[in-house]
């Protein structure tokens, strides 16, 4: 996995949502921060260039439901989808405190 340098890496919303194949498509990702469907650490996100990073919880409503995930990395690419996985722990599966 390629992650972009330092411990502070940041990059936009909208791209991490697409590289993280959450979305098909980088606009589908725009559309869906700018409608409102985006919480970034329990505040609205309706921008799709934020800037996001390690550590930051997600609340995404989908069409398949309600995501609630943990940034791991922001990754340098869109690639398979195992690398994609690697980028965000999915707390409603593993149970973890989002605050923690």
């Amino acid at each position: 996995m390629t992650e972009a340098p330092g411990e502070n890496a940041r990059i936009r919303l909208d791209k991490w949502l697409w590289q993280a194949r959450l979305v098909k498509t980088r606009p589908l990702a725009q559309a869906l921060v700018s409608a409102g469907h985006v919480r970034i650490n329990g505040q609205r996100g309706d921008k799709p260039g934020r800037a996001i990073g390690a550590g930051d919880v997600l609340t995404l409503r989908l069409p398949g439901g309600v995501r609630l995930l943990r940034v791991r990395a922001c990754g340098g690419r869109r690639g398979p989808a195992a690398e994609a996985q690697a980028l965000y722990v999915d707390l409603a599966v593993t149970g973890h405190d989002p605050l923690e």
